[in-house]
């Protein structure tokens, strides 16, 4: 594998785009600039200050498909063209009022049901915290004993789930569970797990998100695949890095305990490492989704999998990157027949900024990426001023 081919890692954007792209990576490569423009922006997200122009034409352009599912669709046409799949979703995110929920759930639904239609959309996905109250999973799991109305409001998110999983299972597209935060995580861990012994009988249809920032969380995959061997249901699990690095160490501070977060990126990276060494050989239980811009660990897979002769489109792995970030690994992958599949969001500016926002501080927070991303467009950049000079 070389994921240093620029050509075929930006086949798709046109030299305003690539622009488009270098002026962002640069932006976002200050610190100081993301952290205070993140304050700001969810400042004025809460007093309701008109912002989504701000992010209109800057980041959102660089990392979502397009405020209506109709500009995404398009979208994951034209990644299939390179043979890249795709998973949309409507990321509005932390939704607190009822019929914000009822609405992520019929957007859910609505992304299973066009995700049917075209092999493009192998996957789909939800945040727990868009069908229940973030509040709710933060006190079940702490173990608190709920009263009678939150009893309720949680029948009514695992209704929401359900709905979703019983048409993911009906339209045969995979579901994957986002994680969350930690002080959340047990609660949507619990629901997952139940979710999966449910509905993955035959083969992994729900899939549970795995962060490997987190110190727990190589025993608790051990723990997960154990539990699917004893109560016999496959395994569907996701594995990233992590992305509330700056929230979680804020939280654990302000708190007085210890960070629940790796100590370095070395350590996360080791722990990643070391859940892959864990899984693969252990793919007739599991089904592995790799969601990673580390090359370093795409090529720990991809040279396991060829010790062990499964072919590049070996059914039960997957890579996985998000839209706007590591096109020299998708598409570099892509072209060797591995199955790739592109994060595709969507939605209105103002309720995917949240989302944005997140995008910004783990691009400042993981250590190398920025500068990568700019080297290579950069070089590409500089590709095509010479081929257009000699031709």
């Amino acid at each position: 594998m070389n994921f240093d081919n620029t050509e075929k890692a930006y086949r798709l954007k046109s030299n305003k785009e690539l622009y488009r792209a270098l002026y962002i990576y640069q932006m976002i490569s200050n610190n100081t600039l993301v952290t205070l423009g993140s304050k700001l922006a969810l400042l004025a997200l809460r007093l309701k200050l008109p912002v989504a122009g701000l992010f209109k034409f800057t980041v959102f352009k660089q990392f979502c498909a397009g405020s209506h599912k109709e500009d995404s669709l398009k979208l994951v046409e034209r990644l299939e063209t390179l043979n890249v799949k795709s998973y949309m979703h409507f990321a509005a995110e932390g939704q607190k009022s009822e019929a914000g929920m009822d609405l992520s759930l019929e957007k859910t639904l609505e992304t299973l049901s066009f995700s049917k239609s075209t092999q493009a959309l192998p996957f789909t996905v939800f945040k727990a915290t868009s069908l229940g109250a973030f509040a709710l999973f933060e006190k079940k799991s702490k173990g608190a004993i709920l009263n009678s109305e939150e009893i309720a409001a949680w029948e009514r998110m695992l209704k929401r789930v359900r709905t979703c999983c019983d048409l993911a299972k009906k339209l045969n597209v995979r579901m994957l569970i986002d994680a969350e935060e930690s002080w959340v995580q047990d609660a949507i861990d619990e629901m997952a797990e139940n979710m999966m012994e449910m509905y993955n009988q035959n083969e992994a249809i729900i899939f549970t998100t795995v962060q490997m920032y987190r110190k727990d969380r190589l025993p608790y995959i051990k723990e997960l695949i154990q539990k699917g061997e004893n109560k016999n249901f496959k395994i569907g699990i996701k594995l990233v890095r992590g992305a509330y690095i700056e929230k979680e160490n804020d939280r654990a501070d302000e708190i007085g305990m210890p960070s629940p977060i790796c100590e370095s990126k070395e350590s996360t990276d080791q722990n990643f490492d070391a859940a892959l060494d864990y899984i693969l050989p252990r793919l007739e239980r599991s089904n592995l989704f790799i969601g990673s811009h580390s090359e370093s660990s795409i090529l720990k897979t991809t040279q396991w999998m060829k010790e062990n002769k499964l072919q590049n489109d070996h059914h039960s792995i997957w890579f996985s990157q998000l839209y706007g970030m590591a096109d020299h690994i998708s598409f570099n992958l892509a072209s060797k027949g591995y199955q790739v599949v592109k994060y595709v969001p969507y939605g209105p500016v103002k309720d995917v900024i949240p989302y944005l926002i997140r995008r910004a501080e783990e691009n400042t927070s993981v250590s190398g990426q920025t500068p990568r991303e700019l080297k290579l467009i950069k070089e590409e950049l500089q590709r095509r001023r010479l081929k257009a000079v000699t031709t």
